[in-house]
């Protein structure tokens, strides 16, 4: 992951202002700290910081067309790029980076050229022509993104709220699958799928097109030229990212640079049951696998910088974050800059537990939906800023566009939970991989119950962080919580020590993110016994 900042239409073109926005993007250096470029225009600028994952020697950003009238800055992976450039043939590339082609797309066909785009991604383009520009983020928000603006009328773009929150006035999470147009003067969704309809899908359920089209997804995010790996917490759906790499490494032009075994990583307390399954995992598959440990107290002492590099209090999310924050330092320590991970299954197959109280297929296929569309809220900004804190890029084939069209495209019919007939959660992937000849993963790690992250890295890590809380947090504190914060009030100690945590380090956020679930949890029967 790479750290962008776009300010346009400051007003100033001082060298004093030049050296205050490049003071900002140092902010997200711990994104990109391979390399930092600035493109300034009278008054518009476009900073970056690089991770270099493809074209490390020559793909620095900002990134330009033919003649330098069109800058772009970008964060992500455009994992088409090769077949885009097919297209643009007239065209002259000058690096090897695959986000280079947004230049040149947007000049062959304009700001219509987006959903071409097959990644995770979020840019901010200028054309210098006429001073307009456009921004965009993929289509789930896999790429954090945040708009905001000055006094002055100038506009921001920045990849972590951290570069916007003392020089804007106000400022938004940028929508996943939406454009803003300087043009068109606002956002428009150009992420339009067929299962945002209201009407419930009736596609029947097909294991073999299911499995295919996770195993391309996972294929494509092979795309790199750096050593890789794969986060495995011994669950379903790492172990699926896993066993499919396993199966196409030797094929992959990565093979070629670093070798044919796969690292995995997994982290935990000691005798946690997620460094067990793990191991399992790792031996089945022969992969390379570090196991890594962390005391509680070593993850609470890390909570303060957790929660400045995530941006949120929620406090599932910073349960969750905390030991990925971990991991990923030591990750990169070894000389990992991108790993695969598993986040999405859950939210596309209905994993969560609580959908065994699905009603009917209707409620099932809208809860899907609402949960997909809240990601970027929760388990992408985890997944995104728990690396990124550390120089390192998570990849998410669950989250495919490709991908999730063929699943959200099935009859939930399929998805619903039915003991009665042996349909644990998540039984259409489970099945679409159980292969009775050629096995991906051993049978009871194929139908393991699914963990939640923060407890499957070991049970006393939650007991830990409400001790913690407790003690820093007092009951006259939790009476007088609805009055030091009326937006979004905290209900436990532990959710109001994250939120004293939080506005030490963003004091003028005026909005605060919610930090409550946004989705709904079938509020017809979530009273039910």
């Amino acid at each position: 992951m790479c750290g962008i900042l776009a300010v346009l239409g400051v007003g100033d073109v001082s060298l004093a202002k030049r050296s205050r926005i490049i003071e900002l993007s140092r902010r997200l250096r711990h994104r990109g700290p391979d390399w930092s470029g600035i493109h300034s225009f009278e008054d518009c600028y476009l900073a970056h910081q690089r991770l270099a994952i493809v074209d490390p020697t020559s793909g620095d950003q900002p990134l330009y067309n033919e003649d330098k009238t069109v800058v772009v800055t970008v964060n992500g992976e455009i994992y088409n790029h090769e077949e885009l450039k097919a297209k643009l043939k007239s065209h002259q590339f000058q690096t090897g980076s695959d986000c280079e082609v947004i230049a040149h797309l947007y000049e062959e066909y304009g700001e219509e050229f987006v959903d071409m785009l097959d990644g995770m991604f979020s840019f901010v383009l200028l054309d210098t022509r006429d001073k307009s520009f456009i921004a965009a983020r993929d289509a789930i928000g896999i790429c954090p993104l945040y708009m905001g603006w000055g006094l002055d009328g100038s506009v921001w773009f920045s990849s972590e709220m951290k570069a916007l929150s003392d020089d804007c006035e106000r400022f938004i999470s940028f929508p996943p699958g939406h454009l803003y147009s300087s043009k068109a003067g606002g956002l428009r969704r150009w992420y339009n799928p067929p299962w945002f309809s209201e009407s419930i899908p009736s596609t029947p359920y097909d294991p073999v097109l299911i499995r295919e089209s996770f195993e391309k997804a996972v294929i494509k995010r092979l795309m790199t030229d750096v050593p890789f790996g794969v986060l495995l917490s011994g669950g379903l759906d790492s172990s699926l990212v896993a066993s499919v790499v396993s199966r196409h490494l030797a094929e992959a032009k990565v093979a070629r640079q670093w070798g044919n075994q796969l690292h995995t990583f997994c982290i935990g307390l000691k005798g946690s049951p997620d460094l067990k399954a793990a191991k399992e995992v790792a031996d089945y598959l022969g992969t390379v696998h570090h196991e890594l440990h962390f005391t509680v107290q070593e993850g609470i002492d890390a909570l303060e910088e957790v929660i400045y590099h995530i941006e949120t209090y929620d406090v599932t999310t910073i349960r969750a974050s905390t030991p990925m924050f971990l991991m990923s330092r030591k990750i990169k320590s070894l000389g990992v800059k991108m790993v695969l991970s598993g986040e999405g299954s859950d939210e596309i197959f209905g994993g969560y537990l609580y959908f065994h109280k699905a009603p009917n297929k209707k409620e099932l296929h809208e809860e899907t939906c609402r949960k997909i569309k809240a990601l970027h809220l929760y388990d992408c900004l985890r997944a995104n800023k728990a690396t990124s804190a550390w120089g390192l890029e998570a990849r998410v084939p669950f989250l495919d566009k490709s991908f999730i069209n063929v699943a959200m495209d099935l009859d939930p019919e399929c998805k619903m939970i039915r003991r009665d007939l042996g349909r644990i959660e998540k039984w259409v992937l489970r099945n679409a991989f159980d292969d009775e000849e050629k096995p991906y993963l051993p049978k009871h790690i194929l139908y393991r119950q699914k963990e939640q992250f923060s407890d499957g890295v070991g049970y006393s890590w939650i007991d830990g962080l409400k001790d913690h809380a407790n003690a820093h947090v007092s009951d006259s504190m939790m009476t007088n919580a609805s009055f030091v914060y009326p937006d979004n009030t905290p209900t436990t100690k532990e959710a109001y020590y994250y939120r004293t945590v939080f506005e030490k380090f963003y004091p003028k956020v005026q909005k605060p993110q919610r930090a409550f679930n946004l989705v709904v949890i079938f509020r017809r029967i979530s009273s039910a016994p």
